[in-house]
This record gives structure tokens, sequence and C-alpha cells, in this order.
């Protein structure tokens, strides 16, 4: 049947940190703490991983062996076509795309967006086109169908960089297919908050969260430390 998996893209050769995926977070690497947060989101049925086929991403995949998390290798540059071949081996509908790069990821801003996806009937829900929530908890969802139709008809590179670039129709000079969407929107305008992992400025930033948070902190408590932490 169906799931509604999460599928994290991550892989180790990030131009501005390299390796930050498996850097330490509180004793843990941040691609286990992100699995550990995103786990309980109650509207998800399953996680897997979406790295690359270089050796250089072998670490990744032997972190998921060691965590019983399925692990799909693909393309490294053609992400959405590494997206499509996850969901249809896991059987992926709909799909979740999360990247590795937020560790602080919340379930419930998970689980608000599948719930937003399935009561709207769209194509495609994501808080990442039109940006309330701090920066580190983007999701987006989508149909099965919706993401094969784009790794069908999306053809420029960077469409193929960006697994959704051609279902959120943001960029027509490269072709964008006419997909319906729902915005997740936060209540207050919280965007201009940095919680994502790309820089050694990020990575102190979110170690000290992680060091004064209870195990299990929600997006909420975080908000609260965030003056004396950010």
């Amino acid at each position: 049947m169906p799931r509604a998996l999460a599928i994290i893209q991550a892989r180790m050769t990030s131009s501005r940190l390299p390796g930050k995926v498996l850097m330490d977070l509180a004793g843990k690497p941040a691609l286990q703490r992100m699995i550990e947060r995103v786990r309980p989101a109650r509207l998800l049925d399953g996680i897997v991983v979406a790295t690359t086929s270089l050796v250089s991403d072998d670490p990744v995949a032997e972190l998921c062996a060691n965590l019983d998390v399925p692990c799909f290798r693909g393309d490294e540059q053609d992400v959405l076509g590494r997206y499509a071949g996850a969901a249809r081996a896991f059987d992926a509908d709909p799909v979740l795309r999360l990247t590795a790069d937020c560790p602080m990821h919340d379930p419930g801003v998970i689980d608000a967006a599948i719930a937003l996806f399935r009561n709207s009937g769209c194509d495609y829900a994501s808080n990442a086109v039109k940006r309330t929530f701090p920066d580190g908890l983007d999701v987006e969802v989508m149909s099965l169908a919706a993401l094969e139709r784009s790794d069908r008809e999306a053809r420029h590179p960077l469409l193929r960089e960006h697994v959704t670039l051609y279902i959120r129709g943001t960029r027509p000079d490269y072709g964008a297919g006419d997909f319906s969407r729902a915005d997740l929107l936060n209540d207050t305008d919280l965007s201009a908050l940095r919680w994502t992992l790309d820089t050694a400025d990020d990575l102190a930033r979110i170690r000290r969260f992680f060091a004064v948070l209870p195990e299990g902190f929600s997006w909420r408590d975080a908000l609260a430390r965030n003056a004396e932490l950010h």
C-alpha cells in the first residue's frame, strides 16, 4: 500500500560545510538527530534517506544501516531522478521532501503539512514557497503522480538539481507544470530566523540549542529560547 514517506536528501560534499550531515550534535551525527526528530510525526509512515552513489557518501549509507533506516542511492546531480526512484522503490505516496540540513525539524510541522496536503486535495503542499516558518523547518509534500510527472517532463539541469522547482512553477523560463498548490503558513512571519545547517556559524548556533533544550524539544521551545541562543 502507498505510504506517506519522508525522503531526506543527504550528501557529504556540501560546498560550504563539507561533511555537515554527519557532524556532531550533542553526541550524535546531525543526520541521526534529524531522523530522531522527524520520526515521531503521527501522520508519517516512514523515513528514507536518499544519498548519492559516490564513495564519499558511503558513511551516510553506513549510518542508515546502523539506524535501520532505508537508504536509496542515485545520481549526484539528478536529485529529482533520485527522489522519484526512491519514491517508487519504497511505495511512497505522498512523498515528503526534507533536506538533511534541517536537524531542528519538528514533527508537528510535518504533520501539519501532511494534513494540509490531504485536506486540500492539492498536488503539492509546503511551507517553502510562502515562507513564514524559521529557515530549517522546510517541508514539502507532493503526490507520487506529481513527482513522477515532474521527473518525466522537467529537462533543464536546474530543474533536475532542485527537486520541486518544476512543480512549484516558480521558474517558468525553464518550463513549469500546472500543479495545484497549498501553502502552510504560520500565524507570525518568522522566516528571518535561521535554524538551518549550512555554515560553521550555523553549526555553533544549532549546537547551543541542543546543549540546553530537553530531548525532543519542539520548535516552539526553541523559539522561546531563540533570542539568547541565536
